[in-house]
């Protein structure tokens, strides 16, 4: 094959190669017999100072820090639109040396050379072969083009958020332009990173993934992290699934996003049970910025815009425009769609979708408005994602909105001032499950439970690239080292944090037992005591959308018991799922015959931390037993009692109720019914 054609040639979690081929080749080589699939490249979607001490990482000398010397020695691999080295966050003072085994390099181009990257950034890496293949001209996006950079460094900023969430070193004094200060710290402070750079501005292509995955492995991560996805799709067709699968074979933890494709159920991206299938929580941090109307009525908003705090009544009262009755586009703040003529100088209210949040800002900026209140709609409920913007802002959730939009309508010159409250912490319940975090259960895999567990998602501050605005708008000029995000690819990375600490204390440990010791850990309770809600509605979250619960990284470097998995035992678990042995080899790279397989394990079920039993509606099994096997990884001589509390309409029976250990390692199993 010319090598103009060629892309890439995988070695370590994928054996097969990328190429340019017509539909016709495709077809043509799917025929032949030995190829064992052909698949078209596909496009997936990228998916702190504060949050370290909400998981009470800093807690001496019984947090996990203290416990797992920061995570040291554990390098930590993050796939993603790469990294800008010269962030605080990746400054290596304090730092350990490199590990011997590190075989990784850090790769010039464009604006990054080799002094890059030091103890602490340990590697970076760029692949861009199947993003070019995919977009080889588009006009439309020369703008975007203009803003990357042909190297690992980052032009967008999720990457370099996601990796120093989960290994950026202490900073002090951070903050967003004044909001949210305190000193910065990844979840594994003492960790190394290695950036690869696998996401474009056009997204995140199957081929560059793969390639980023199959360096990682190569040159010694212990550690994944994952913050991108796509919707549920079989294992066998997803890069993903299968790139992680020889990943944790290795001996690598992978820890991947779950979505945010919420509240819908069955949404859950990165279901493969090899994986650690993060979704994301609210912190009790507020950014509290309130809307004070004519008629003295004062509604709730939030918003990280550096406003000046203290105003009692807030700014200077300003007229309401909101374009009721008007284009939809106007309504939704579109570019170009608002008239000078109705909100120059004006407050305009913008309904939240279509458009990203801080784009809307800039709509009205550019239209002449002087601020803005985004009202969140029915769908949205009160979920309170905030945003730097470029203009006095705050956003409000639809119970305010609908009284904001009335009062609008009742009066000829409606007016309101925005007063900033600065940062709140601990004035709110939390954790709660995020509004927007993708919910079980799994389509691919329904006896797995994913989500695995939450984390921390929502209002994350981390390092920023030093050539984006805070907003990530293109016509912000003001800089800062840091800002916020959120979503589940903020989740992610605190999770794959915390498996870097469980790692540096436990460095023999596979994949299986470092997550089994993050989800048995877990909290299903939030920091009153009280059960832990989903979304705002108050209503206690279920399994689907919190997993095993809110993770406790101080109990996961000491769980107690583990579930350990065995690499075979995927392979008998997809055949449970009816995979054929072509399907299977597809994943596993394995040929296997499954018929045979579970003659051999008769009721075999995956010795996964968490339950799950699928059964049909209006008739068919009716019961089902589930085996599993623990490992003492605790003290000797323990004992330890079952506990259930089961679904409503389901009995569970547990044989023995009472496990008794003599020795550490000791393995021994029960049953539930």
């Amino acid at each position: 094959m010319s090598s103009s054609r060629l892309l890439y040639s995988y070695h370590t979690v994928f054996d097969g190669f990328a190429a340019r081929l017509t539909a016709g080749e495709a077809a043509a080589l799917r025929a032949l017999q030995g190829v064992s699939s052909v698949r078209e490249d596909r496009r997936v979607e990228l998916h702190t100072t504060y949050s370290y001490r909400f998981l009470g990482l800093n807690v001496c000398p019984t947090g996990a820090w203290a416990r797992a010397r920061y995570g040291r020695g554990v390098v930590v691999g993050v796939l993603d639109t790469g990294v800008w080295p010269e962030s605080p966050s990746f400054d290596d003072r304090g730092m350990p040396p490199v590990p011997d085994r590190w075989r990784g390099v850090c790769e010039t181009g464009e604006r990054f050379n080799a002094t890059n990257c030091n103890r602490k950034l340990v590697g970076a890496r760029f692949y861009s072969k199947g993003h070019r293949a995919n977009y080889p001209t588009d006009p439309s996006d020369a703008a975007a083009r203009t803003r990357e950079y042909a190297s690992p460094r980052d032009a967008h900023g999720h990457g370099t958020h996601t990796a120093s969430t989960a290994a950026g070193s202490a900073v002090a004094g951070a903050s967003v332009l004044g909001a949210g200060a305190g000193e910065a710290r990844g979840v594994a402070p003492g960790a190394h990173v290695a950036a690869y750079k696998v996401c474009w501005f056009n997204g995140c292509f199957s081929s560059d993934i793969l390639a980023g995955m199959d360096d990682a492995v190569r040159d010694g991560v212990d550690v994944l992290s994952l913050s991108l996805g796509g919707f549920p799709i079989p294992l066998f067709e997803d890069s993903i699934a299968i790139g992680s699968f020889r990943a944790t074979v290795r001996g690598v933890s992978v820890v991947s996003a779950a979505g945010n494709n919420g509240p819908e159920p069955s949404s859950v991206a990165n279901e493969a049970p090899w994986m650690l299938t993060v979704g994301a929580a609210t912190l009790d941090r507020r950014f509290p910025a309130y809307v004070r109307l004519g008629n003295g009525r004062v509604l709730y908003g939030e918003s990280m815009y550096p406003g000046k705090v203290g105003l009692k009544n807030g700014g200077k009262a300003l007229e309401l425009f909101y374009a009721a009755g008007g284009s939809r586009e106007a309504m939704y703040c579109m570019k170009g769609s608002l008239s000078a003529a109705d909100v120059a100088g004006k407050m305009v209210v913008c309904d939240r979708g279509i458009t990203g949040r801080a784009d809307k800002g800039q709509a009205v900026k550019e239209a002449g408005g002087a601020a803005m209140v985004l009202a969140n709609s029915e769908i949205n409920r009160q979920e309170d994602s905030v945003d730097v913007h470029v203009l006095p802002a705050t956003l409000i959730g639809y119970q305010e909105a609908v009284e904001l939009k009335k009062y609008i309508s009742s009066t000829p010159r409606p007016v309101a001032r925005i007063a900033f409250g600065g940062t709140r912490i601990g004035r709110a319940r939390a954790p709660a499950v995020a509004l927007f975090s993708a919910r079980g259960p799994s389509v691919t895999s329904p006896s797995v439970l994913k989500p695995d567990v939450i984390a921390p998602g929502v209002n994350i501050i981390a390092a920023w690239p030093g050539s984006v605005g805070p907003s990530g708008l293109d016509g912000d000029a003001r800089r800062t080292n840091f800002t916020v995000l959120s979503g589940t690819s903020m989740a992610c990375p605190h999770v794959s944090g915390i498996a870097a600490l469980v790692r540096s204390a436990h460095p023999s440990w596979s994949p299986a037992m470092v997550r089994s010791a993050i989800m048995t850990t877990a909290d299903v309770t939030d920091r009153q005591g009280k059960p832990i809600t989903d979304g705002d509605g108050g209503d206690r979250a279920d399994a689907f959308g919190m997993g095993a619960g809110h993770v406790n990284p101080a109990l996961a470097v000491d769980p107690g018991l583990v579930y350990d998995i065995e690499p075979a035992d995927y392979v008998t678990h997809l055949c449970t799922l009816g995979y054929t042995q072509r399907e299977v080899f597809k994943i596993t790279h394995s040929a296997v015959d499954c018929s045979e397989l579970l003659h051999e394990n008769p009721g075999f079920t995956l010795n996964y931390p968490s339950m799950a039993v699928a059964f049909k509606d209006g008739g068919g099994e009716t019961s089902a037993v589930l085996r599993r096997t623990v490992t003492n990884v605790g003290a000797p001589n323990s004992t330890y009692t079952a506990r259930v509390g089961a679904p409503p309409g389901v009995k569970v029976t547990v044989a023995p109720t009472t496990l008794a250990f003599a020795e550490f390692g000791e393995k021994k199993s029960f049953q539930v019914w």
